[in-house]
């Protein structure tokens, strides 16, 4: 196949003192290509999309060396505009993206910016909306849409241009599994069909894995790995200590391989594939399947400890039911308690209610029905001034929370607000920014957007609040800030604070959360034990939420090849089994 693109030796700097963002980079894409971009924060990944949108150098000023190619032009010799009929850009904001009010109007806005000749503009738009599957949204308000279907109005307005490249930065970031394996499958349906190249930044490894043809890996604005999905994830151990995660079967493969308890092979990078090659390596050993299930071992990220021995609940809802004035998602019969020290994750896929629920819990909406008590008030009766003396919440957008000009004003801004003297409450904030490995005196806005949301979580964690409310603390975070915040929001557990935390990434909630509430069209479908319910498969369905994959290997191991591999929540469980099972032999 012809490049569609080729860099070679592209470095950059956001200006002359600064350090390069990107460092020698020669990439080639071809056309037809479905490539996935991997990395830690910080390592170039988003500048890498400003040159192969155009953004560089021709929106970013700084200092650029080498050359990109896209369709055969250098980028720095056409026009930004010429640039974009070639490469279509979706950028990881999307609300910050949209330009109109009504799906349609979205996708004639930048059709009639190109001149798209009147008599096409008809076609082009109803061939798009059926391309992308949602021609049924057409004459929506795009404020009513879920993020799902936000990105794939985002998607349909740049296939509208008809380019010949589309490049996304993080598509998925607020999106449930289910929605965002929607967007991957609408983003393949159009690589194979239109032909359209597809580069795609992201950070779920395990969808990355399951639809791209080619995987690179950046460190440092240099590429690091490149290969298919199952040469890249064979890499486990680089992967780690560069701070990028390994879809969890793959981990499960490689110390399989490690252990010698299997010949090198592939890596295994999903559920299917991790089945097929335990079922193989157990077949014939004998006892197998008379083998009885062990007590799994405590998860190095769940402590064992007692919770709220002789407490009072910190958190209760209570028959809570509330309605939107517009007729937007409600909520109906909520029932919830909550007792300090508990970490409690809220699953389902968008439009499920979480953040209607998170908003009854910090008392920035009043039920309609039922009662919602926060440290035993009645959130109805008492300002919300009160609660949020009680209540710290991490916004799922980082952005709409930050105000401060340096990482230590923001941090240090809400102990100033409840009245905590400024120099105490600079040096409870500056231990914070240490923990997290922030620049104190740096400006927010200069971080890159999962070190804001570091920067907003700080904020929270200052406070040592009865309750925090987390929603989506790991958006648009890389694997090793991801444990560092999943840390520190487990330390405010050890020492008392209530966690209640959503999440559309299962692995981390099946890691750190105790109990999970599932909830599906604004109500709660069942609440226990995270192992318990994810290992539901009914359940799991009727929520569209997908297990994660260690649980959903475990249950198939159980039911396939042994009983063994019941209730198995961690890799090494996985592993610890299948060596166990082999001693048989």
């Amino acid at each position: 196949m012809a490049a569609i693109i080729e860099m070679d030796g592209v470095s950059f700097s956001y200006g002359a003192e600064a350090e390069h963002a990107l460092d020698d980079v020669s990439l080639r894409v071809n056309e037809g290509d479905f490539v996935g971009i991997i990395g830690p924060s910080g390592a170039g990944k988003s500048t890498l999309a400003a040159c192969l949108s155009g953004a560089i150098p021709h929106h970013f000023t700084g200092e650029l060396f080498g050359s990109t190619l896209i369709a055969g032009k250098d980028t720095c010799d056409v026009t930004l505009t010429d640039i974009s009929r070639l490469v279509g850009s979706v950028a990881q904001d999307i609300d910050a993206q949209m330009v109109a009010s009504v799906v349609e109007d979205e996708l004639l806005f930048g059709l009639e910016n190109f001149g798209v000749p009147h008599d096409q503009i008809e076609d082009r738009i109803a061939r798009t909306l059926a391309t992308v599957g949602i021609a049924d949204l057409r004459e929506r308000e795009i404020a009513t849409l879920s993020g799902g279907q936000k990105q794939k109005v985002a998607i349909a307005a740049i296939l509208a241009l008809e380019p010949r490249v589309l490049v996304l930065d993080e598509p998925t970031a607020a999106l449930d599994p289910v929605s965002s394996r929607v967007v991957f499958e609408t983003l393949a349906d159009v690589n194979r069909r239109l032909g359209v190249t597809v580069i795609v930044i992201e950070q779920k490894v395990a969808l990355l894995s399951s639809f791209c043809s080619r995987v690179v890996v950046m460190d440092h604005g240099r590429i690091a790995l490149s290969g298919t999905p199952h040469e890249v994830f064979g890499h486990s151990d680089r992967l780690r200590a560069i701070g990028v995660d390994s879809p969890r079967t793959a981990r499960i493969s490689n110390s399989l391989v490690g252990d010698g308890l299997v010949a090198q092979a592939a890596p295994c990078l999903n559920v299917d594939e991790a089945h097929a090659l335990i079922r193989s390596v157990l077949a014939g050993v004998p006892g197998v399947t008379q083998a009885a299930a062990d007590d799994p071992e405590p998860s190095p990220h769940i402590p064992t400890r007692p919770h709220a021995q002789g407490a009072d609940p910190i958190l209760t809802f209570r028959q809570v039911g509330f309605t939107y004035p517009s007729g937007g998602a409600s909520v109906t019969d909520l029932d919830i308690t909550v007792y300090p020290g508990e970490l409690v994750g809220i699953v389902g896929q968008n439009g499920a209610g979480k953040t209607t629920l998170t908003k009854l819990l910090n008392g920035l909406l009043k039920p309609t029905r039922g009662k919602v008590r926060v440290a035993g008030l009645d959130t109805r009766e008492t300002p919300v001034s009160t609660v949020a003396a009680h209540v710290a919440t991490l916004f799922q957008n980082p952005d709409r929370q930050i105000c401060k000009n340096t990482v230590l004003d923001e941090v240090a801004f809400g102990l100033e607000l409840t009245g905590v003297d400024p120099a105490a409450a600079r040096e409870r904030a500056r231990r914070v920014i240490k923990r997290f490995g922030l620049p104190a005196g740096e400006a927010p806005f200069s971080l890159s957007r999962g070190q804001r949301q570091m920067v907003a979580l700080a904020g929270v964690v200052v406070m040592e609040p009865d309750i925090v409310v987390l929603d989506e603390p790991t958006s648009g975070l890389d694997y090793r800030e991801c444990m560092t915040v999943m840390e520190t929001v487990r330390d405010m557990a050890d020492h008392g604070s209530a966690v209640i935390m959503v999440c559309h990434d299962m692995e981390v909630v099946s890691d750190f959360a105790e109990r999970i509430v599932v909830m599906a069209d604004g109500r709660i479908l069942g609440r226990g034990p995270a192992a318990d319910l994810f290992a539901n498969t009914a359940l799991m369905e009727a929520a569209s939420v997908t297990p994660p994959q260690v649980i959903d290997l475990s249950v198939r191991l159980a039911r396939d090849v042994s009983p063994a591999f019941a209730h198995i929540t961690e890799v090494s469980d996985i592993v610890r089994t299948v060596k166990e099972l082999m001693g048989r032999a």
